[in-house]
């Protein structure tokens, strides 16, 4: 694409170096023709400046993106600090909940077995209790035969005693542990509800500002892509102005440097022709014939903010192409981006040009209309086979639909 706008661009330079002569009706004051010149290039100068504008704006947004990725990386930068924390702080009342869980379960074994102890405890003591309610009367009596002091049946008396509080004693402290396992229980049962929800939320948490910072680092991708984007327009636009400052420079050079050239061959050619008049003159506008047969592809005019100069006339390769009335051969050979180029001066300061020229068929001297003086090719700056024709007025372009 560069390439084929460094080529429009030549193409325009080449219209401009080119001289052409049309009768005198037609001829404009060399003033117009230095204002029309001046426009060409005011144009040119107008599309640098606008490449210009468009970079500060690129620049600006670019410098705007830059910021924002900046500020968006430490906004990712607290989110993954804060997120380090709370995960941590997540660990942990998981690992809680886990203890709590575990010491819950061992509690309610705990319990368990002890429910099952107190019962065992309490059979054993009803079990003493029927025993002795049984044995009655019949067993006190026994024991009162069997003592032989007063002394032996107060210690009988107390053993039974003793054996019914140790029971009973048993008993309760089963109760009583009972009670506090089952307290115990309870209360690991309320720290763990306690711990589970605090865990939760801090779940919640740390899922919402993972999820932000997701969010964020998306929009950072995306704004980073934005500013890639524009930094490759910025390039883009920055190497077509440097092309355009490049093609304006050139377009100067050359316009002064063939103007000069043909105005000096015409001078010169007036100079030695005799009093008559030129072997040229006397061709009217409408005395032309094409230079080839083919279609007009680009015309005469502005085109992509730029002056084309001339008509490009396609036609395949080896074409012949032809004088379009006759004339004297005031340059021939390489030009620039024009290629292979031919101009014949046809007097009165009316000049036809003929460019991108395959092969080059005269090299001086005079030529009739009609003429055979080169053939139809892609030389110089060119993007396909076609004949890029001029016509020039004192050093001027203009329009050689008119001529033709």
């Amino acid at each position: 694409m560069q390439d084929a706008r460094r080529i429009r661009l030549l193409a325009a330079v080449a219209g401009v170096v080119l001289v052409l002569g049309v009768p005198s009706a037609l001829a404009q004051s060399l003033s117009e023709q230095q204002d029309d010149l001046g426009t060409r290039m005011s144009g040119l100068r107008a599309d640098i400046e606008a490449a210009k504008a468009e970079e500060g704006v690129l620049s600006t947004e670019i410098e705007a993106a830059s910021t924002r990725i900046d500020a968006l990386a430490g906004d990712i930068d607290s989110l993954a600090t804060r997120i380090a924390v709370l995960e941590q702080e997540l660990a942990e009342h998981r690992a809680r909940l886990s203890e709590l869980e575990d010491l819950f379960e061992r509690q309610t074994a705990d319990l368990e077995h002890l429910r099952r102890q107190f019962a065992t405890a309490q059979s054993i003591l009803e079990e003493r209790l029927v025993e002795l309610y049984q044995q009655g009367e019949e067993d006190s009596l026994g024991i009162l035969l069997q003592v032989q002091s007063l002394t032996d049946l107060l210690e009988q008396i107390e053993y039974f005693d003793d054996i019914g509080r140790q029971d009973r004693a048993i008993s309760d402290d089963l109760e009583r542990l009972k009670g506090e396992m089952r307290v115990a229980r309870q209360k690991t049962g309320a720290t763990k509800a306690r711990v589970a929800e605090a865990t939760a939320v801090i779940a919640d948490k740390t899922a919402e500002q993972i999820a932000a910072r997701a969010a964020l680092v998306a929009e950072q991708s995306a704004l980073d892509a934005a500013r890639e984007s524009k930094q490759g327009l910025l390039a883009s636009t920055r190497e077509h102005r440097h092309e355009a400052e490049e093609d304006l420079e050139a377009m100067q050079a050359a316009s002064a440097s063939l103007a000069a050239r043909i105005q000096a061959a015409q001078a010169a050619a007036a100079e030695s022709a005799p009093s008559g008049g030129s072997s040229g003159s006397g061709v009217s506008s409408s005395g032309f014939i094409w230079p080839v047969s083919g279609v007009v592809t680009s015309g005469f005019g502005w085109r992509w903010g730029r002056m084309h100069e001339g008509i490009d006339i396609s036609a395949p390769g080896g074409t012949p192409i032809r004088a379009v009335a006759a004339g004297t051969i005031i340059f021939s050979g390489w030009m620039g981006g024009y290629g292979n180029l031919t101009v014949v001066d046809h007097g009165t300061g009316l000049a036809t040009a003929y460019a991108h020229q395959s092969a080059v068929y005269v090299s001086g001297g005079s030529v009739s209309q009609g003429t055979v003086i080169g053939a139809v090719g892609c030389t110089g700056s060119c993007t396909g086979n076609h004949l890029h024709f001029e016509v020039r007025v004192n050093g001027s372009a203009v329009d050689p639909m008119g001529y033709l």
